[in-house]
């Protein structure tokens, strides 16, 4: 058993910002009042996030790129029936971070609309109708449950791999690496600093976009004749 490098630096930031900004979403919308404040910065940021882990998944390191470990029915067949050997996400791993992408990306793309019809509105409220408004509003809270859901199910395959198949999937997370067999060559490649570069900027770009940077600006308020 050798040890290589598996996930690159900015794939690990994006993991655990992202568990910080969800878990902040999730705790700030149950204590509502002023905490909404917090709930939108956390939400602006899942998209930057987002943003950035899609660009990153095509410029990326081995590793983290789409390509590597987006399955195909052919691997999925071959990891039930036990015969799949690869490194990185296996293919049931691979479809659970496609689903997490897809379902926070929703989740965060339809609160920037939403309203909770008394005191917040998203940055993007104005950009619809209020029919619409109220339609990705009610999109909104109903996803809230899948994402429980997910979640649970992310935590349990983890916990899973980690303590009965006894493939630790936390630690590689957090140093990066991971021991494999026949490690020569396996070390993950890629993922330059002008990628990197590449990547945030699109991300930056993203949340300037979410916060509203497109609309125009609110009208002037009516000038005070002092009558």
């Amino acid at each position: 058993m050798n040890s290589i490098s598996l996930w690159d630096l900015p794939t690990r930031l994006f993991h655990w910002l992202l568990v910080i900004t969800v878990t902040g979403s999730l705790v700030s919308v149950n204590l509502g009042g002023t905490w909404m404040l917090w709930h939108e910065r956390c939400g602006l940021a899942v998209v930057g996030l987002i943003s950035f882990r899609l660009v990153w998944g095509v410029i990326g390191s081995t590793y983290s790129r789409f390509i590597q470990f987006i399955p195909g029915p052919s691997a999925i067949a071959a990891y039930l029936k036990g015969e799949w050997q690869g490194l990185g996400h296996n293919p049931l791993g691979a479809l659970s971070v496609m689903a997490m992408l897809g379902l926070l990306g929703f989740q965060a793309v339809t609160g920037l609309f939403a309203t909770d019809a008394i005191a917040f509105n998203g940055p993007l409220y104005s950009a619809v109708s209020s029919g619409w408004n109220d339609t990705i509003t009610s999109w909104h809270k109903l996803t809230e449950w899948f994402i429980y859901g997910l979640i649970g199910l992310h935590i349990a395959s983890v916990l899973f791999y980690t303590l009965i198949k006894k493939d630790n999937l936390i630690a590689p997370m957090i140093n990066g690496r991971k021991m494999v067999k026949d490690a020569p060559g396996k070390d993950r490649k890629g993922g330059s600093l002008m990628a990197l570069i590449i990547a945030l900027a699109i991300a930056g770009f993203a949340v300037w976009v979410a916060s509203g940077g497109l609309l125009p600006p609110p009208p002037p308020p009516p000038a005070d004749l002092g009558w």
